[in-house]
């Protein structure tokens, strides 16, 4: 495969992946939900049990592009440094496992959202283990959020030297994935502090933006 059309591949799966975000949101998936109210999701999950499975079939199809985008990049630009590149591979790739280790559980809120339904005596006990699974996703995608960080912050340096793109773009994304990783890494630490990972969000997905117009552009030129 020529580098040109590895660089077409990773562009598409850039700005695919941001896309399939949007549609999972409009299904009601979430990769991270911080106000637990067990009673209102849980019957919005009864009420509507295939628009819940839509959105975790959606969610698997994102985990797997950002582990495929992972191989394409490093096939791709692995060559202007191969010690980056083994980098981001281990973590962006660890980032997608720990995205899917997290549906299996995630899927077990329709079997809760069930039972909380048709149930009057246990709904404090089912309503628990609701919060508790939302709790678990959270903190994992926290840690995937960290392997995010580092993987791209290793990309984004390769980016700014191989001279593939501008080197603007590499620069960029090393900022967002300061602030990505700093932001989580706070929130990890201090649950209650203020929290402004929506800054580091917000860099992230602007640099993912132009880095997946920028390798569509520069494979096709």
């Amino acid at each position: 495969m020529s580098l040109i059309v590895e660089m077409f591949l990773s562009g598409f799966l850039f700005l695919f992946i941001l896309i399939i975000n949007l549609v999972m949101a409009s299904y009601g998936y979430k990769m991270e939900k911080e106000d637990y109210n067990p009673d209102a999701d849980l019957k919005k999950i009864n009420n509507n049990p295939k628009k819940f499975k839509t959105g975790i079939t959606l969610a698997l199809i994102e985990h797997a592009s950002v582990i495929a985008l992972t191989v394409l990049l490093f096939v791709a630009f692995s060559s202007y440094n191969i010690t980056l590149g083994i980098i981001w591979l281990i973590f962006r790739t660890a980032e997608g496992l720990i995205q899917f280790t997290n549906e299996p559980s995630y899927y077990r809120l329709l079997n809760i959202a069930k039972q909380y339904s048709s149930s009057s005596s246990e709904t404090d006990s089912l309503g628990n283990l609701a919060k508790n699974l939302f709790k678990t996703k959270d903190q994992r995608f926290k840690f995937a959020m960290i392997c995010w960080s580092i993987g791209t912050l290793a990309f984004s340096i390769v980016l700014s030297i191989s001279e593939v793109v501008p080197a603007i773009i590499g620069w960029l994304g090393i900022i967002a994935s300061v602030l990505v990783g700093l932001t989580t890494g706070i929130k990890l630490v201090k649950p209650n502090s203020k929290d402004l990972t929506a800054i580091g969000g917000l860099t992230a997905i602007l640099f993912e933006v132009i880095i997946g117009i920028a390798l569509l552009y520069y494979s096709i030129i």
